[in-house]
């Protein structure tokens, strides 16, 4: 079963992943945690521009992104989807589509490119929260200094972007809820999905 978690930068998504992934597993699941981009060759590239003086153009991301999630989908994904065990991820397409969307590039044909080899998840756990206070949580309480993604204006644009997805199988949860209140939500939606007969990636 394949179970993403995407937001907009600051909103703990990664926490989340982390928890669920540790929850699965104490509980007696066979689960792996994942992420992208991820540290092969071309996430390291990705990661580079990210924070570069001159980023690479939207297009030539696009790009490292889809070699990237490429690789990804034959080393990590496919082998686990396969062994019926649960996969969490942290980012996927929709990502790509959200942030390389606020670059102008066309979030449908993003999608389009991508499902044309990556499976399509069985479950995206949406964390919602107000740009403003993500941006606030970027700098306070992570302490970091905000990268070219990490701009208000890029943010909300990005937010936009994750909003207007309606598929059914994506469940927006309130980021302002605490770690616990969240893990207990997303532990309960994986394992109704989980059960269910017919999904993808079961």
């Amino acid at each position: 079963m394949l179970v993403v978690v995407e937001g907009i930068d600051g909103t703990g998504k990664t926490t989340l992943a982390r928890n669920l992934y540790a929850t699965l597993r104490d509980m007696g699941h066979e689960a792996i945690f994942t992420c992208e981009p991820t540290d092969g060759k071309w996430g390291r590239l990705l990661r580079s521009s990210f924070s570069a003086a001159e980023r690479l153009s939207p297009s030539e991301e696009l790009d490292l992104f889809i070699r990237d999630r490429q690789d990804h989908v034959e080393r990590v994904l496919s082998p686990a989807l396969s062994r019926r065990c649960y996969v969490i991820c942290d980012r996927y397409y929709f990502s790509t589509m959200a942030y390389q969307g606020a670059r102008g590039l066309d979030p449908r044909e993003i999608r389009s490119a991508n499902e044309a080899f990556a499976p399509v998840p069985d479950l995206v756990l949406l964390m919602d929260l107000d740009p403003e206070l993500a941006l606030k949580r970027i700098i306070e309480e992570r302490g970091d200094r905000p990268n070219n993604f990490e701009q208000l204006a890029v943010l909300k644009k990005v937010d936009a972007i994750f909003v207007s997805l309606s598929d059914p199988f994506i469940v927006r949860l309130d980021a302002t809820l605490s770690p616990e209140e969240l893990l207990k939500l997303s532990l309960e939606l994986v394992l109704k999905t989980g059960g269910k007969e017919g999904e993808r990636n079961v």
